[in-house]
């Protein structure tokens, strides 16, 4: 059995031996890097890799946990982490020029005097490697003493093109002020948070807190040990940027390979989650603004400002595509100068212009725009976003008008939403349905309702009642993210009455991965108590082992007869059906024209 380095009672001659074994481990260089990949969860590529030191197989130091704990007890982490670097840097295998390579350090070892950029970056040179690809993680569990100069020391290393990461962020003592003090380019996530995300409301809110703030601070959050579907579906459509974990990639010395099921998958849920509550696009708040081109002279650019007051900026082209932006107090403070006039007036305006501002194309959803310009420098914050349309100048937007937007659409979904549960309520359903018809394309309906929901609420409580009522409708949704279209819709109708619209191919695979994931589940809401029987509303005792829930599944034809009575009257009929079948089960009809069977 391996001896444990920590513990109290090892004596004088365990500890001789495992001294020397460090000793021989740092003499012969006897440590290796495996590499786990970590991957977008907005398209499924790869975004890089980290390092995972490991020592020597068959020894008690095997265990990178063990081993550094170890190195420091006895002094000798800078000199083990020195090691891990250079094996790390020498054994890694980027595959792309902007894919990154993730070095875990201590937070000791910024002090040390060795822990210089020069060193590193001449490894780096050796292998090909830009220092713009390593990011060094600084690992939350070893805590900064002095932020002050950690800050420095970083910054040093920030201008020679490095990034920083704060590791296990989440699961030791000061995760927030690391975070504020040292300003990191990454946020990688613990997995003690990460586990069973789905299961816990708590979880869910902490991550969303992350994605928030992360969001505002233009931080990119990396989620750690992610080895479930589950997990990576929630994650993904809370925004979460990257994942790592067992499910995406287990650690190796080869390049990755994400399985396209997988990719295709995280691809679907991204585009869902965009959107949801999207229906404006920013192509929507379109408004007229002066172009000019990008050879134009300065002095015609400020001309234009004296004689329209109003206008907040113009967008410089070039053969009508945008290249740039010159806002209006931009412009004036520039010429403001003492030689302003005399250096710049019968210049081009490319000279000066904002050579990168935010240009978006039309169908992308406000709220998206929204977090891209919010996240902008503060100089820039209240500049103009330029819009295209097939990569021409279309027009540009203020944020004043995107943040009204975003204003009046959550207080208009407020208004109608469900209040347990967070999803559109029956005027939004009625909508949903309304828009879909008069598409005349074939999709189909899912009427979903609990059975026995009042034993149940009468049994365990109304709170528990609420409890089921959300787990019903976070079935439903992880479902639909399963097997559904990045456009279907999930609606609450009151109580325990929910209706899904797909467009999918396969509904009926969708009712029966429902009837799946809610019979799975549902047994925990039970605190631990088995039933052979429940009770209907009038008393009576019925045989069943529970709740369970029944689907109507109508699948509409592409027929212009088809109205939303027949929809009402042939889920009426349906779960008219279902109800007389104990056990979650769910019935079908087609109606209108269409290929169905």
């Amino acid at each position: 059995m391996a001896t444990n380095p920590s513990d109290s009672s090892m004596n004088d001659r365990d500890h001789t031996l495992l001294r020397n074994e460090m000793l021989e481990i740092l003499r012969n260089q006897s440590i290796h890097s495996v590499y786990q990949p970590i991957i977008s969860l907005k398209n499924g590529t790869v975004l890089g890799y980290e390092a995972l030191t490991r020592g020597p197989e068959n020894s008690p130091l095997h265990s990178p946990l063990t081993l550094f704990s170890y190195a420091e007890q006895e002094g000798m982490l800078y000199r083990l982490d020195r090691l891990a670097r250079e094996k790390a840097i020498h054994g890694a295998f980027l595959a792309r020029k902007n894919e990154l390579l993730f070095i875990n350090i201590s937070a000791a070892i910024l002090y040390d005097p060795l822990f210089v950029p020069g060193k590193t970056l001449e490894m780096l040179e050796a292998h090909g490697i830009q220092p713009g690809q390593i990011v060094f993680e600084i690992t939350e569990r070893s805590s900064i003493e002095d932020f002050s100069m950690a800050q420095k020391i970083l910054e040093h290393y920030r201008h020679q093109g490095y990034r920083i990461a704060i590791d296990d962020a989440g699961a030791g003592y000061s995760s927030l002020q690391a975070i504020a003090e040292l300003q990191p380019d990454f946020i990688k996530v613990d997995k003690s948070l990460i586990q069973d995300v789905y299961r816990s409301k708590t979880k869910e809110a902490i991550m969303e807190s992350f994605v928030s703030f992360a969001q505002k601070l233009n931080i990119q959050i990396i989620a750690e040990g992610i080895e479930r579907q589950e997990e990576l579906l929630y994650l993904t459509r809370m925004g979460v940027h990257f994942g790592q974990g067992y499910l995406l990639g287990r650690p190796g010395t080869e390049k990755a390979v994400v399985a396209p099921e997988l990719a295709e998958s995280i691809i679907q849920q991204r585009k869902i989650r965009d959107n949801i509550g999207s229906a404006w696009t920013i192509g929507d708040l379109i408004t007229a603004t002066a172009t000019f081109d990008s050879k134009a002279l300065i002095s015609e650019v400020a001309s234009y400002f004296k004689n329209n007051l109003h206008a907040p900026g113009v967008v410089i082209v070039s053969n009508d595509v945008p290249v740039g932006l010159m806002m209006r107090e931009s412009l004036f403070q520039q010429l403001a100068g003492q030689y302003g006039f005399s250096l710049f007036w019968n210049r081009s305006i490319d000279q000066i212009m904002d050579k990168q501002p935010l240009i978006v194309d039309e169908h992308t959803p406000v709220e998206n725009v929204s977090q891209l310009a919010t996240s902008r420098d503060i100089n820039n914050l209240y500049d103009l976003v330029v819009i295209t349309s097939k990569g021409k100048m279309a027009g540009a937007c203020s944020i004043r008008s995107i943040l009204e937007c975003i204003t009046n659409a959550r207080m208009e979904s407020a208004k109608v939403a469900s209040p347990l549960t967070g999803l559109p309520g029956n005027i939004q359903i009625h909508r949903e349905l309304s828009k879909r018809l008069l598409e005349k394309k074939g999709f189909s309906v899912i009427y979903a309702d609990l059975d026995y929901f009042k034993w149940f609420n009468d049994r365990y409580g109304f709170q528990k009642g609420d409890q089921l009522i959300q787990y019903t409708a976070d079935v439903i949704q992880q479902s639909l993210f399963a097997c559904g279209l990045p456009h279907d819709f999930v609606g609450h109708i009151g109580g325990d009455d929910f209706i899904a619209i797909t467009s999918s191919d396969e509904p009926e695979k969708l009712c029966k991965e429902i009837i799946r994931r809610f019979d799975q589940g549902v047994r925990l809401l039970y605190e631990g108590d088995d039933w052979l029987y429940v009770e209907d509303r009038n008393g009576n005792k019925v045989d069943n082992a529970g709740v369970t829930i029944s689907l109507s599944l109508i699948i509409c034809g592409t027929a212009e007869s088809v109205t939303l009575e027949q929809i009402s009257q042939a889920s009426a009929k349906l779960k008219k059906m279902s109800k007389e079948h104990p056990g979650s089960i769910y019935h079908c009809a087609c109606i209108g024209d269409g290929d169905y069977v």
